[in-house]
């Protein structure tokens, strides 16, 4: 289970008690809210993980207010209404746990999966792209394809560009729409592969564990020393390739 300080836990309760006495209730919403995860019940970790997120959620709003309610099924029947199902309306949950990789390097990569017209992730939300508009309205996606489209309009100034990207990830933040539980993180690792000596890149494919070209492999495990002095290496040689590259576009690009 996920620790929440108590200090949040109270904050988040606060908008829900507020809205308990009001909109809530005139629009026929009674609590606790009941939200649906389905999870494959032979996965002992993803059971385990599912139940720490139920535990976090109820302990930080409250069982009055919100209680998540885990779904145990097999494996062809959680794919049927998740990843597997074959149109947006069999997308049967609440809350569905997915992952996104990005394809390049730019905020785009992430936040275009959301485009009202064009995004690949509304899918996961039961939407069908570029229509139920008024499904779309009623969450917002109209006005968060604004934001996106005036980030995507600028193309001159990389600063100014981010920040237009910013408010719209504020936006999907505050929505609700996808909330961030997992992020993966460096691990010990054991190896007799020669530091750097493959393609690396933080997007796409080249730097796909799965791509073995240019990799060299050497007899003994690679110690840490061995590690930090190429990695300094390459860092320098980092720089230095990436300021030729940028001088030869500059004089490329008219």
């Amino acid at each position: 289970m996920v620790k929440i300080p108590f200090t949040i836990q109270q904050k988040q309760k606060l908008p829900l008690k507020k809205s308990k006495s009001q909109n809530y209730k005139l629009k026929g919403v009674t609590f606790p809210i009941h939200l649906d995860i389905p999870v494959e019940q032979t996965d002992v970790i993803a059971v385990q993980q599912t139940n720490s997120l139920k535990q976090s959620v109820e302990a930080a709003l409250g069982t009055e207010n919100v209680v998540i309610d885990v779904l145990q099924m097999t494996d062809n029947e959680k794919m049927s209404i998740t990843s597997q199902a074959k149109v947006p309306s069999q997308k049967d949950y609440d809350l569905n746990g997915t992952g996104w990789g990005p394809d390049y390097q730019d905020p785009a990569t992430y936040l275009n999966i959301l485009d009202a017209k064009k995004g690949s992730a509304l899918k996961h939300l039961g939407i069908t792209k570029g229509k139920d508009p008024e499904v779309m309205a009623q969450v917002g996606l109209d006005e968060y394809k604004k934001l996106l489209d005036d980030a995507a309009s600028e193309t001159t100034d990389l600063n100014k560009r981010y920040e237009k990207y910013a408010k719209a990830q504020a936006w999907v933040s505050d929505s609700s729409l996808l909330i961030p539980v997992a992020s993966s993180g460096g691990s010990p690792t054991v190896s007799r592969t020669v530091p750097f000596s493959k393609a690396y890149s933080q997007v796409g494919i080249k730097g796909d564990p799965f791509v073995f070209k240019g990799l060299e492999l050497q007899n003994d495990i690679v110690t840490t020393k061995e590690y930090e002095e190429a990695l300094k290496k390459w860092q320098k040689e980092k720089l230095e390739t990436n300021a030729k590259y940028q001088k030869e576009l500059a004089n490329h690009v008219k």
